[in-house]
């Protein structure tokens, strides 16, 4: 009876918790989307300078 008892106070605590995560998803995801793409971009940008970088090393070494 007590598992029940501590069930019942668990979905009277955590079901309004849940809906709220579930509306405020998308709001969150459309926020930090400009942020993933900035990251994206910034991580474009050093992957091309390190191959321009590394690019004399590649040539010199060859094909094999």
């Amino acid at each position: 009876m007590f598992k029940f008892l501590l069930w019942l106070i668990l979905l009277v605590i955590c079901w309004p918790l849940a809906v709220l995560a579930i509306l405020l998803y998308p709001i969150v995801w459309l926020i930090m989307l400009p942020f993933r793409l900035i990251g994206i971009s910034v991580d474009a940008i050093f992957q091309f300078v390190k191959a321009l970088i590394m690019l004399p090393a590649r040539v010199l070494r060859g094909s094999s």
